[in-house]
């Protein structure tokens, strides 16, 4: 037994916590046959087994929320400049050295507001994570994807760049908001626990080794591609999205997981070819817009 304290809309709320060691029950939920690649990035997730093929923005349902955020955080800015302008240089960075900070009644509730609002969007994030986590199940037993180090990600760059278009400073800010509201690493823990509960097995290859991004199973060649380019050209009538075909090599990992198994993946690429238009056709029909995902969704 353990006391909780948690802030609920402004107010200070005490919850009992009852802990229970093992593995809660579950639910009869049984794993799927079979192999599954998984390609995460910082916003969607891209999957193939033998039986579908799809590609998901992860936590989708946080959007809505994370404009509510910003726009709060706006009015908190601008109200502690309105009230702290002797704390502010003209370029609008703050000074340095010791300051003392008045906050207004506005501000203050902007707070409250915005403590509420992650802690709604926290609680959607996990909820969305789950649910997904839970369809994924079914699709085999073995699963696979490439290690990612997203703490990396988060951080700005060390060093100062110029466009050399523009001859204007280049934004340092990498990817810190975005995985901070899709918390992609939260997911890969959560369908890692559920797929082991469940007698499977979750395993994680080497990036720098495997290359899913570089390697093409037909030629038999890697090259690197920049992130910019979203589709992987194997022939003039072969073009896969790239996110799906680095799941489906991830699905064909040799047992070592250094490198794709290159005869599983020609016996297998028929069947993943089918999918894969399938799952293109089924998203630019639905008009549903997946992120960093290069398919153009007409309106």
């Amino acid at each position: 037994m353990r006391i909780v304290q948690k802030e609920v809309r402004g107010r200070i709320r005490y919850f009992a916590d009852l802990v229970i060691s093992g593995y809660p029950p579950s639910k009869n939920r049984k794993l799927g046959k079979g192999d599954v690649g998984l390609d995460i990035g910082t916003s969607s997730l891209a999957v193939s087994s033998l039986t579908k093929a799809a590609l998901f923005n992860l936590a989708e349902q946080v959007q809505e929320i994370s404009r509510d955020i910003r726009l709060i955080q706006r009015k908190m800015d601008r109200s502690k400049r309105a009230t702290n302008p002797q704390n502010f240089n003209r370029d609008g960075t703050i000074k340095q050295g010791k300051k003392t900070w008045v906050f207004s009644n506005h501000y203050r509730k902007y707070r409250v507001r915005l403590k509420e609002l992650h802690r709604k969007q926290a609680v959607i994030r996990k909820l969305s994570h789950r649910t997904l986590a839970n369809e994924l199940l079914t699709l085999g037993d073995h699963f696979c994807t490439e290690t990612m180090h997203f703490k990396a990600l988060q951080k700005r760059k060390q060093n100062t760049e110029t466009s050399g278009k523009t001859g204007k400073y280049i934004r340092k800010k990498r990817f810190g908001k975005t995985l901070g509201h899709r918390a992609p690493a939260m997911f890969i823990t959560i369908l890692r626990e559920k797929v082991i509960r469940l007698g499977g097995t979750f395993a994680e290859v080497n990036t720098q080794k495997f290359k899913a991004s570089q390697y093409c199973h037909v030629k038999n060649i890697y090259s690197k591609k920049p992130l910019s380019q979203r589709w992987h050209v194997i022939d003039d009538n072969t073009k896969l999205q790239r996110d799906l075909y680095s799941a489906f090599l991830l699905m064909n990992a040799n047992r070592s997981g250094t490198k794709p198994n290159r005869s599983q993946c020609e016996a297998a690429f028929p069947l993943f070819k089918k999918l894969h238009d399938q799952v293109i056709r089924a998203i630019v029909n639905s008009k549903r817009m997946i992120l960093n995902s290069g398919i153009i969704v007409k309106n």
